[in-house]
């Protein structure tokens, strides 16, 4: 696995970050793996989608702008449903 180096980070962010891996019971380490990437659009879980994948639902979905059909709204939360039951 890749490792990097932060330099020059602002005291208030890092204070930030550790207050949110507190509040999410994880290591200061661990919650700067997850924000980067769900910043980059992966899980930190292993299977993780794509870069491509959709940030959120109403990402996929398009409410705002109408880009999704019925049919393609239906499919995803279909298949939401069968991870779930896995």
């Amino acid at each position: 696995m890749a490792q990097i180096v932060v330099r020059q980070l602002d005291d208030t962010v890092l204070e930030a970050v550790k207050a949110r891996a507190v509040a999410n019971q994880r290591s200061t380490e661990a919650e700067v793996r997850a924000i980067l990437a769900s910043a980059v659009g992966l899980s930190a879980a292993a299977g993780s989608p794509g870069p491509d994948a959709p940030r959120s639902f109403s990402d996929f979905v398009g409410i705002a702008s109408g880009r999704r059909s019925q049919e393609e709204i239906d499919s995803y939360v279909r298949s939401l449903r069968d991870e779930w039951e896995r």
